[in-house]
């Protein structure tokens, strides 16, 4: 292969690609690099209002991006959502599942035990992150069974190979949908196409809205003990910027990967490596 073929891999001009959870932080950041790669990108998310935030990076003479509401828990409006992304697009090459997050209310601290975490506040998290990959997964999947092809990247945790201290739902669900990329690859290879892919990135440690509040001070921004630890245990010695995700994002999604599937990929500055000595 020359440097063109392979250049030419990781250019999606004709390609549709939605992503769930598309409006926030690490979502965003991957939409506006599809774009870029002449993709186009449904932004879905169920605060469309976030995408303004980044949607002014979004380039404008690429792809075309699209802000759509969505609901990950709601099958009737997944598959409105849908609806709504082929009219629009006229067809979906891949999916991207970056719908996900914590809640500080399922995270033990020295005010709550781990025997008084409220069960809401434990299916919040597990329905957001596990029921909130399964279901576009089996809307967005079926489009795929159809066209026999196509391409579903999950987004696990680091949390699913290293099960953190404080957040028991969140690792226990981000276990989950690293089982459940494996698992939906197998089940799609088999018995729909060998052309659709199913994979997953785990980040590692990255400052985001929903983890501050555990690894910086509110009031310096300072880090915290959780924090430091962190950054100790990571032998890059750095938290992960949403950029880091791109090279990642985009490989597993083209050509280049065509005989990657049911793979997890840390992205997480060694940290899974590190055994602390």
């Amino acid at each position: 292969m020359d440097l063109a073929q392979l250049t030419k891999q990781y250019d999606f001009t004709g390609k549709t690609v939605a992503i769930t959870g598309g409006a926030g932080i690490l979502g965003g950041e991957m939409a506006c690099a599809l774009v870029g790669c002449n993709a186009n990108v449904a932004i879905l998310d169920r605060d469309p209002k976030l995408a303004e935030r980044f949607i002014h990076r979004i380039p404008t003479s690429c792809g075309r991006a699209s802000v759509i509401y969505t609901d990950v828990l709601n099958v009737e409006t997944l598959k409105q959502t849908a609806d709504t992304v082929l009219k629009e697009f006229g067809k979906l090459d891949c999916l991207i599942n970056a719908a996900g997050g914590n809640k500080p209310q399922a995270t033990t601290s020295k005010e709550l035990s781990f025997f008084d975490l409220p069960i809401d506040a434990l299916r919040f998290v597990f329905d957001l992150n596990i029921v909130g990959t399964i279901l576009p997964s089996q809307v967005f999947g079926k489009l795929m069974a159809d066209q026999r092809e196509g391409i579903i990247l999950n987004v696990s945790s680091m949390n699913a190979f290293r099960p953190l201290t404080r957040v028991p739902a969140y690792s226990a669900a981000k276990a989950g949908v690293s089982n459940f990329t494996q698992w939906l690859a197998v089940h799609m290879a088999q018995e729909y196409s060998p052309n659709i892919r199913v994979n997953a990135i785990a980040p590692g440690f990255f400052l985001t809205d929903q983890n501050r509040f555990l690894l910086t001070q509110n009031e310096a921004g300072e880090l915290t003990e959780r924090g430091q630890a962190i950054i100790t245990h990571t032998p890059m010695a750095r938290f992960g910027t949403p950029e880091d995700l791109l090279g990642a994002v985009l490989w597993l999604l083209s050509p280049a990967s065509g005989f990657v599937s049911g793979a997890v990929i840390p992205i997480d500055g060694g940290f899974s490596a590190f055994s602390g000595v």
